[in-house]
């Protein structure tokens, strides 16, 4: 029986995960179809390009897959490119163009930060994400690391989460534009995660149909780390937007119990696949 999870990451930056250790842990918990999706890159499936011997392709199918920052009406979202041409002219510009603007982020952050007291971060969290894209993660584990705050939780619950000072979402292209590299490039573009954006119920519909004027196809319906009943509202949505679904662990990092890989509820009977779309 096929299992997929069409939404997770690797951890280049502080080396606790490569592609192979993503693909064999997926191996190893019955995956069977694994889109590596990267924030802003896809840095992973050119690496597994130029070593097609390094994981046996009859245990597991591998889904060239992307996960691209956006913004709604000021708001930040992720919009999932999946089975997408990793080689399109299109994605190279857009995932040059998002690098940058990862930089310029985080340098905005960092003066937003020092406003309220602390050191600059720039150069830590630049060092912490080595060749990966910079994130706030990064700028969270440093911040740890020189003692700034006690934890990552601490980190986004009172600087970095969603309306803290933080939270810089202006900078990203608008959702229209993440669908059309993702449609350009050939794939499936998919909105991640819908329930976690903090939005009243009128406004996630607002967004729902934004996103499909823009061509969304699908979105993410079965997550990790979802609450139960959020499988069966996203089924809704599905239904009244001609959505397709998608699931996904949205794995991050071995040591975050809490997002285990190819682990979230079962995708609801009524909702049509986003694989058969591929």
């Amino acid at each position: 029986m096929n299992k997929y999870d069409l939404h997770s990451h690797t951890v280049f930056s502080d080396g606790s995960l490569s592609a192979v250790a993503l693909i064999d842990l997926a191996i190893e918990r019955g995956v069977t179809h694994l889109a590596i999706t990267d924030h802003d890159t896809v840095a992973a499936h050119l690496q597994l390009a130029q070593n097609k011997d390094c994981y046996d392709g009859d245990k597991i199918c591998i889904i060239k897959g992307v996960e691209f920052s956006a913004q709604w009406n000021n708001m930040g979202v992720h919009i999932v490119g999946l089975n997408i041409d990793v080689n399109s002219p299109v994605i190279e510009t857009a995932v040059a163009h998002q690098t940058q603007l990862r930089v310029q982020r985080v340098k905005t952050i960092a003066k937003k930060l020092m406003q309220r007291g602390f050191p600059d971060i720039t150069e830590g969290a630049m060092k912490l994400a080595g060749d990966g894209q910079v994130g706030r993660p990064h700028i969270a584990q440093h911040m740890v690391d020189e003692g700034l705050v006690p934890s990552m939780a601490q980190a986004f619950n009172k600087y970095l989460g969603a309306g803290k000072v933080g939270d810089i979402s202006s900078v990203w292209p608008d959702l229209e534009q993440v669908v059309e590299w993702i449609k350009v490039a050939g794939g499936v573009a998919v909105l991640a995660h819908p329930s976690r954006y903090k939005m009243t119920r009128t406004k996630r519909r607002r967004l729902m149909a934004d996103y499909s004027d823009a061509g969304g196809q699908a979105i993410e319906v079965c997550a990790g780390n979802q609450v139960p009943g959020v499988a069966e509202e996203m089924a809704a949505i599905c239904e009244e937007f001609d959505f397709h679904a998608s699931v996904g662990s949205d794995f991050h990092n071995p040591d975050y119990q809490w997002v285990r890989l190819g682990q979230y509820p079962k995708l609801p009977k009524a909702c049509r696949p986003v694989w058969e779309l591929f």
